[in-house]
């Protein structure tokens, strides 16, 4: 199964800690990275897609943080 998370965080570098681990953890970037102005908090948001081969049966219940 190819699993899909979308990360997201506020413009620090917390933001690429987040994306790091997940690389760390067997994820690949998926498409392009995204930048976004956040008007109600007012800050600029990062998003960024990432895919993982995993040997599992889709089930709406999983963590997919947890594979």
């Amino acid at each position: 199964m190819l699993a899909y998370r979308f990360l997201t965080d506020v413009d620090t570098s917390a933001f690429c800690h987040k994306v790091t681990k997940a690389l760390s953890k067997g994820w690949s970037l998926h498409g392009q990275p995204t930048y976004a102005f956040d008007a109600s908090a007012g800050v600029m948001r990062c998003g960024q897609a990432v895919v993982k081969e995993v040997d599992a049966t889709y089930d709406p219940e999983m963590s997919l943080g947890e594979l």
